[in-house]
């Protein structure tokens, strides 16, 4: 088995790389995806979570009402460090189970968003960045997501540098260009993914 660890700012184009490679036959484990399982209505994750922030955080239906819980910590450092202890040793319990799932001879690629900010590039077998300038992602949010361009520049400044994130990196995928200049290039990825698997 190859531990992959995927990550890539906001607007990289991290998706797009991530549904590439699971096409080719990786194993895909999305710690984004797994953070909400975590705090779906029921879970221990998010009867936690409304122990230390209050019942205020609930929508009616009773899920989480992530614009609230997030206008609370993204304004105050404690009440996010707070929330990461309780979601992230769920988050990386889940992900280690659904590794350990896996078949032995497959390349799992970790989706990892914060993968740099949280020092995790260790926990891998090799870290692949998808790259894109800040101006790419920029015209992406704006022009795809519909963000303002104060709020993308705002989330842009959240992450690591564009410096940061390639010096963890064993493999970029650059990923400035047309979608179509993508798919060659998460081949090669994938090529010497598998090779190192099979040398592994």
């Amino acid at each position: 088995m190859l531990k992959v660890g995927l990550t890539g700012g906001i607007g990289a184009g991290k998706s797009e790389v991530s549904r590439l490679l699971v096409g080719y036959g990786a194993v895909l484990i999305d710690a984004d995806r797994i953070a909400r399982e975590v705090v779906a209505p029921g879970t221990p994750g998010l009867a936690a979570v409304v122990d230390a922030f209050g019942t205020g955080i609930l929508l009616a239906d009773g899920t989480l009402d992530r614009p609230a819980l997030g206008a609370i910590v993204f304004a105050d450092a404690d009440r996010l460090a707070a929330l990461n202890a309780i979601v992230h040793p769920l988050v990386g319990a889940r992900s280690a189970e659904l590794e350990r799932a896996a078949d032995p001879d497959s390349v799992v690629i970790h989706d990892v968003p914060l993968l740099t900010e949280n020092g995790l590039a260790p926990l891998y077998d090799l870290v692949v960045v998808v790259d894109a300038t800040p101006e790419t992602q920029l015209d992406r949010l704006v022009r795809l997501r519909g963000m303002t361009e104060a709020d993308a520049r705002a989330r842009m400044a959240a992450q690591a540098t564009r410096e940061e994130r390639r010096a963890v990196a064993d493999l970029i995928v650059d990923n400035d260009g047309p979608l179509e200049a993508l798919e060659p290039r998460v081949r090669e990825v994938w090529d010497e993914l598998t090779r190192r698997t099979a040398a592994h």
